[in-house]
């Protein structure tokens, strides 16, 4: 995937897939400490620990009509490649939070890509689920987009 913004689509995506009615994205970008950090978090089924253990593997999948599944490797892939990680924090029933970070100078980062394109894909693709993006930068809000049950835009 070209940018982060795809990524956070695929993620999303998936989060759909696994029963969740809502979705908050937030970029946190803090060019002093030299990171970026995107947070996907959903109040879909959830995963146990062994669950969310294999989801990194690329060759995982809960799909059924699917043999691979490759949001969460290749988003887990790209942070470490930008000198950062991702983290996962789950339990069933009760959502999931995936927390990936980056080093913002470092040469392999992805460009962040278009968070509001990637916004309005998601609400115009599932216009029952309520939406949530948050972009902030070194503490400041940039930006807030909200879509699906409560739509309202502030940048």
């Amino acid at each position: 995937m070209e940018d982060l913004s795809l990524h956070v689509l695929d993620v999303a995506e998936n989060a759909l897939a696994a029963g969740a009615d809502r979705i908050e994205i937030r970029v946190i970008d803090e060019p002093k400490d030299d990171r970026l950090q995107i947070d996907i978090e959903d109040n879909g089924c959830g995963m146990d620990e062994q669950t969310a253990r294999q989801a990194l593997d690329p060759f995982y999948t809960t799909k059924p009509s699917k043999r691979v599944g490759l949001g969460l490797p290749m988003l887990a892939q790209a942070a470490r490649e930008a000198g950062g990680q991702l983290d996962i924090r789950t339990a069933p029933d009760q959502g999931t939070l995936i927390s990936a970070t980056f080093q913002l100078s470092h040469p392999d980062i992805k460009p962040l890509g278009d968070m509001l394109q990637t916004m309005a894909t998601l609400a115009g693709a599932h216009p029952q689920v309520q939406l949530a993006f948050e972009h902030q930068r070194d503490g400041a809000v940039l930006c807030q987009w909200y879509g699906g049950a409560s739509q309202r835009t502030r940048t």
